[in-house]
């Protein structure tokens, strides 16, 4: 029987719609550009209080993020042509191209913040970013269970990379986490504190990748069919 899967993701629709969004912030940064005197400074970096505390002219402050997101584009343009496991990541298209599109939001939120910002709009940054990471992990916690093993995307580590149960159970477990801690990111972007900020966000991200690592080695001990990992087995 022949073979008549795709042998390559088509990434057109993907291309078209983070084009769009790349043009957008192009469209903002040329509006701000002539709003904005030539020795302007503008914020590019803030505090955990959304509070400037690094400034920068012009280009820095109107086009490096267009600039990166450009970048980004051609990266995630990139990666299914050099995925070893490559028919893998086209059966995870769908959750491929929502983690695309979902980061390409939040470094356009970004940017409009703080474009907005430097004109003087009355903006929330810490809200608008922790808002949109919050959703961005609700995004990709969504798609994680339905992700085949591969290099590039999803919990990589050695265990889950060498046991298919491992893989499976562990992004089904990642999944579910993740759409929780966005949940909470998101209800903490309405927070004024800055120190829970930290606590939750950074707190966790790295309980959440200590959990990951710990249960894909757990899984992984106990699968039959499991690779062994630069050595072999010792039997018992």
């Amino acid at each position: 029987m022949n073979d008549t899967s795709p042998k390559s993701m088509n990434i057109k629709p993907a291309l078209v719609v983070g084009g769009v969004i790349v043009a957008a912030m192009f469209v903002l940064s040329w509006w701000a550009w002539g709003r904005l005197p030539a020795g302007a400074q503008i914020p590019v970096h803030f505090d955990a209080t959304g509070t400037p505390d690094r400034y920068g002219g012009r280009f820095e402050g109107l086009l490096l993020m267009p600039l990166i997101s450009i970048g980004l584009l051609a990266m995630f343009a990139v990666i299914p042509r050099v995925e070893p496991r490559r028919q893998h990541l086209l059966q995870s298209s769908k959750a491929y191209f929502a983690v695309w599109m979902a980061t390409m939001v939040v470094l356009a939120g970004v940017h409009a913040a703080a474009v907005l910002t430097a004109l003087d709009y009355e903006v929330n940054i810490t809200m608008v970013v922790l808002g949109l990471i919050g959703v961005m992990f609700v995004v990709i916690g969504n798609y994680l269970g339905k992700v085949r093993s591969n290099f590039l995307m999803g919990v990589r580590t050695p265990w889950t990379l060498t046991s298919d149960l491992s893989w499976n159970k562990t992004h089904r477990l990642a999944g579910r986490l993740f759409i929780l801690l966005g949940v909470v990111i998101v209800a903490a972007a309405f927070l004024d504190d800055p120190v829970v900020l930290i606590w939750v966000v950074l707190g966790g991200v790295l309980a959440l990748l200590a959990v990951t690592v710990v249960y894909s080695y757990l899984v992984w001990k106990s699968d039959p069919d499991k690779q062994m990992i630069g050595r072999e087995e010792t039997p018992s």
